[in-house]
């Protein structure tokens, strides 16, 4: 079995590196936990655990929300990471599809592409946008693009177009309706779907309580 040890160590460098100044709901600890789940999930599947952890490591290198949503930063910077490293061809293309496939995006485009390495990672991805964690992200990222908390006159819109979803400028609960809240039914694997229950609860727990204190009834 080949050590892969000082690959993993070399991107985990690299990401490090490259998101030293990221907004902090896809910095480098989003990067981290997302890796931990990944193999914790990973070891639940029959997968390629290169693959895994490498797609786990750079899924969010650049993300498009960041680079005027040009979609090919990000696996373009994987791929050159990459190559300068001792990664088998095959290896790359699939982390490059991973890469290209693991985001949201609205939820409603057909899959064209999909792998269990890819099925791993993206629950992981999953689970880190939801409970606890998820809630914190959301009012983060809600706040770096001065979005309101909420606004009771604007209704969710669930039939979103990829690129509708892209320029959304909607107040940050009416994204729990748009994707948090539809995770738990998307996940792609056992376990993902087992870690998913609780950390959807946990949200509409807070969605319910955020309610009564807007109302002023708590």
């Amino acid at each position: 079995m080949t050590d892969y040890s000082s690959i993993i160590a070399a991107t985990v460098s690299y990401v490090k590196q490259e998101l030293a100044d990221a907004e902090g709901g896809h910095d480098w600890w989003h990067i981290y936990r997302v890796w931990q789940q990944a193999k914790h999930i990973a070891a639940t599947e029959t997968v390629d655990l290169l693959v895994v952890e490498l797609g786990a490591l750079l899924h969010d290198i650049a993300d498009s929300k960041f680079h005027h949503g040009d979609e090919n930063i990000g696996p373009a910077k994987a791929v050159a990471f990459l190559q300068t490293q001792v990664v088998p061809e095959v290896v790359i293309t699939h982390v490059e599809n991973i890469i290209r496939h693991i985001s949201f995006k609205g939820g409603n485009q057909e899959k064209s592409f999909y792998s269990p390495e890819l099925g791993v990672v993206q629950d992981a991805d999953r689970l880190d946008a939801m409970g606890a964690i998820g809630i914190a992200r959301a009012f983060n990222y809600g706040g770096f693009k001065n979005r309101l908390l909420h606004d009771p006159a604007v209704q969710p819109n669930m039939q979103m177009t990829k690129e509708e979803y892209k320029n959304s400028t909607a107040p940050t609960i009416t994204h729990f309706y748009e994707k948090l809240l539809l995770l738990k039914d998307r996940m792609n694997t056992p376990t993902g779907k087992e870690l998913a229950i609780e950390r959807h609860t946990f949200m509409e727990q807070f969605l319910d309580r955020f309610y009564k204190e807007w109302e002023g009834e708590i």
